[in-house]
């Protein structure tokens, strides 16, 4: 993913559709509009549903058909994985957010 950072941004995808996802459940393309909200790029399909699929085989998160469309949950340890992922983020990087204020 070509950017303006100096670094690549795409480690935090994962991260990035668990947090998401402990806002309330959502489908792949809604996925796919909020992190364009907040990256000003929308991911590319190839991209995000690789992602679920993994997230999914690691029991992170579930999905349930309703019609044509699969939406996403996370499951009991998914929410204690981003409980601690988020923990992790913000000892490791909140120091950072401090010094912009």
């Amino acid at each position: 993913m070509e950017n303006d950072y100096g670094c690549d941004m795409r480690g935090m995808l994962s991260f990035q559709i668990l947090w998401l996802l402990s806002k309330k459940p959502m489908h792949g393309e809604e996925i796919a509009r909020e992190m364009e909200k907040r990256r000003g790029e929308k991911p590319k399909a190839g991209t995000i549903y690789p992602a679920l699929k993994e997230l999914k085989e690691k029991k992170l998160i579930k999905g349930a058909k309703k019609g044509k469309t699969i939406v996403y949950s996370l499951t009991p340890a998914g929410r204690q994985g981003t409980k601690r992922a988020m923990a992790y983020f913000c000892r490791c990087f909140g120091e950072i957010f401090e010094q912009g204020k």
